[in-house]
């Protein structure tokens, strides 16, 4: 459900709302919240909250150092593993300087931009998250380890799948706040899951990734393991990706996904600095079904993007080369950006590669543009990038590039 502004301080009156987290991320992603009381929820809507800025990496120094939260009330969500009595509740926000200007450095200002620019051009986009976890156990100081919660799978059951009620503890509390996940199950790695989400406006599509990490975290916290979105965290086994599933309306006999694809396959190895922001995000690339190539086709999991099997509101493309580690608001916006330059330019998709990349010849290979091999590779595409400058603010392309 999405709340007014009236309708949330009523909600507080009446539900027993003690405290009202605003939360937000910075650049590369990380969440970060404050708390307040339920006396101050007028001031938060109509002035908003401050905070010191210059405390967040990238976010200025002690100079200039005061922004304001201004939470979204669409966003009023519960805590569930918060008390009963006393309840916790949540709202996403915005950040501005003091004198009303949209902060440069708010990813999730960028992405709400992009989604008016695309309506403006009369396209609608929607957003499918797939991410990828490990479980791992904790050792006797409550530090993760590197040792499986159980050696399954993919797709097998219990008692070999010791994930099976993490998963739906995880599936549970995110009902409980109004996210409905579509599936989950134990992936190919020993400890790994995956748990997946119905397409939604981009926004709230964001929203929910940034929700599904924490209470992920929360429940593993909460059983005694730790969960890890990091792109590799086991040499020799697969990596975490985060899938991004991809649609437009409207469709005009799938033209307008065709467009999308080429223009993101076009722009992609500029992009990929902010799809993989982490060194490991690249020792992940061109094994285990993750990509190293630009390259497309129908179902097919080691190309960049594959079209799944589906029909009618369903069809969809699939990003494949993301990893959780990605800020989901900025990966959004830039395939937004990247799909709507394919669309205005009416890019032809070149030929489908429908082959097995991990066991084509290196000859036949050389056909294929190569993803960046290193972050340092990726940070300078990006930089020279004139479609990164047009849409990522000069900050953040410093802050990814130079950090």
């Amino acid at each position: 459900m999405k709340y007014s502004k009236d309708e949330v301080m009523q909600y507080v009156n009446e539900e027993d709302v003690k405290f009202i987290r605003i939360a937000f991320c910075d650049v590369f992603g990380k969440q970060k919240n404050i708390s307040i009381m339920p006396e101050e929820l007028f001031r938060a809507f109509e002035y908003g909250i401050a905070f010191d800025a210059s405390a967040i990496a990238g976010f200025g120094d002690e100079t200039n150092s005061d922004l304001l939260l201004h939470p979204d009330p669409e966003t009023l969500m519960p805590l569930p593993w918060r008390p009963e009595h006393g309840k916790v509740m949540r709202m996403y926000s915005s950040i501005s300087y003091p004198d009303g200007r949209i902060f440069e450095c708010d990813t999730r200002s960028l992405l709400k931009k992009a989604t008016e620019d695309a309506k403006k051009a009369g396209y609608n986009f929607a957003f499918g998250a797939e991410q990828e976890f490990y479980l791992f156990e904790l050792d006797s100081n409550n530090k993760p380890t590197k040792i499986p919660y159980d050696y399954a799978g993919y797709m097998d059951i219990a008692p070999e799948d010791r994930g099976e009620n993490i998963r739906r503890e995880i599936c549970l509390t995110l009902e409980q706040m109004g996210i409905r996940p579509e599936s989950s199950h134990h992936e190919e790695g020993p400890g790994q899951n995956e748990i997946d989400f119905r397409y939604s406006d981009p926004l709230s599509a964001a929203d929910n990734t940034m929700t599904f990490q924490t209470v992920v975290k929360t429940v593993c916290q909460r059983n005694g393991i730790y969960g890890d979105f990091s792109p590799k965290p086991l040499e020799n086994k697969p990596g975490n990706g985060f899938h991004i599933n991809i649609s437009v309306k409207p469709c005009e006999s799938s033209k307008n996904l065709c467009y999308t694809i080429a223009g993101i396959l076009d722009k992609i190895e500029e992009m990929t600095a902010f799809m993989n922001p982490s060194e490991d995000s690249y020792i992940r690339f061109g094994i285990n079904k993750a990509p190293g190539y630009v390259s497309w086709s129908s179902e097919n999991r080691s190309q960049l993007i594959r079209i799944p099997a589906a029909v009618g509101e369903y069809r969809r493309a699939e990003l494949r080369s993301p990893d959780p580690t990605a800020n989901p608001y900025l990966a959004f916006a830039l395939i937004i950006y990247a799909g709507l330059y394919g669309i205005e330019n009416k890019l032809d998709l070149p030929k489908a590669a429908n082959f097995n990349f991990y066991k084509a010849d290196k000859d036949f290979l050389q056909n294929f543009k190569k993803l960046p091999e290193n972050l340092s590779a990726a940070c300078k595409l990006a930089a020279e990038s004139e479609f990164i400058k047009k849409y990522i603010p000069a900050a953040i392309l410093d802050i990814y590039c130079n950090k």
